[in-house]
């Protein structure tokens, strides 16, 4: 039922370097693997509701909507930019307390939610990918999107939850070193701000 173009397809677009893995390896290197595992479940979970919003058809609506998607848009990359501005600011500052990163997985897994959830992108992506895999005649289409779209969600955990394991080794050889940990917060904050700023001139 899955072809094998569909199943390679979604495993190189998850593995593709975006804000969501971004945000699960930056989060793994500077909080630890228990965060990271929050951020790879907070990123997938936010691809449901363009999931859905494709699986209904409203993605078109959006498409038509400039307003809507200019909106979102200048959401998510003012979210982004929120991000990189926090990082760069508590540069040289950085703390490793385990404790309160175990109370703030919750935090974590919903910033991680919201990094994708305001990418008007991701709808849009979602409705030109999903329909080329449905067949021709086919007499279920809705449940066939359905199905793909939660092979996809699969993926996308199970890609993002090895780039946080990856993360979490590589914390524990660069957290003894501050310069290397400086050097790294500054360069993921300036990738936010890049995948901002990118975001803010997207076209539909």
């Amino acid at each position: 039922m899955f072809s094998t173009e569909f199943l390679l397809s979604s495993l190189i677009i998850v593995m593709l370097p975006g804000t969501g893995v971004i945000y699960t390896v930056s989060t793994g290197l500077f909080t630890g693997r228990r965060a990271s595992v929050a951020a790879a479940i907070g990123c997938t979970f936010g691809c449901v509701p363009h999931l859905l919003i494709s699986i209904l058809g409203l993605s078109a609506l959006l498409h038509l909507s400039a307003e809507a998607f200019q909106i979102l848009k200048y959401l998510g990359a003012a979210y982004l930019l929120y991000l990189a501005w926090g990082m760069w600011r508590e540069n040289g500052r950085l703390t490793i307390d385990e404790k309160r990163c175990q109370q703030g997985m919750q935090a974590v897994a919903i910033k991680g939610f919201l990094i994708n959830i305001l990418n008007p992108k991701l709808s849009m992506f979602f409705l030109a990918f999903m329909p080329q895999f449905v067949p021709l005649g086919s007499p279920t289409p809705v449940l066939h999107l359905t199905l793909l779209s939660v092979i996809f969600m699969l993926i996308t955990l199970v890609v993002f939850l090895l780039y946080a394991l990856f993360a979490g080794t590589v914390r524990d050889y660069v957290v003894g070193s501050p310069h290397i940990l400086n050097r790294l917060q500054r360069g993921f904050a300036v990738a936010f701000a890049a995948l901002g700023a990118k975001l803010a001139m997207a076209e539909r």
